[in-house]
């Protein structure tokens, strides 16, 4: 559990920052990682106690991060 929850993070940490290179969100890199992370812990522990998601970590890590970096600043811009 602890070698999929670190390749979680990792996961995340690298689609905050290639969103963020790519042009794909204007938060600032440092914080695109951080809503990154937030949203792939959120859906790994939501996997982990409920079964629900991908068959793999990674994609759910994936899927999740990008999930967050739509919903999140787009939720709280006007």
């Amino acid at each position: 559990m602890f070698p999929t929850m670190i390749g979680t993070v990792v996961i995340a940490g690298i689609v905050g920052y290639a969103s963020e290179r790519s042009g794909f969100t204007h938060n600032g890199i440092v914080q695109s990682i951080i809503i990154c992370i937030g949203g792939a812990f959120l859906a790994f522990f939501i996997s982990l106690m409920f079964g629900i998601g991908f068959r793999s970590p990674g994609i759910n890590a994936i899927f999740s991060s990008i999930g967050a970096l739509v919903i999140v600043p787009t939720h709280w811009r006007k």
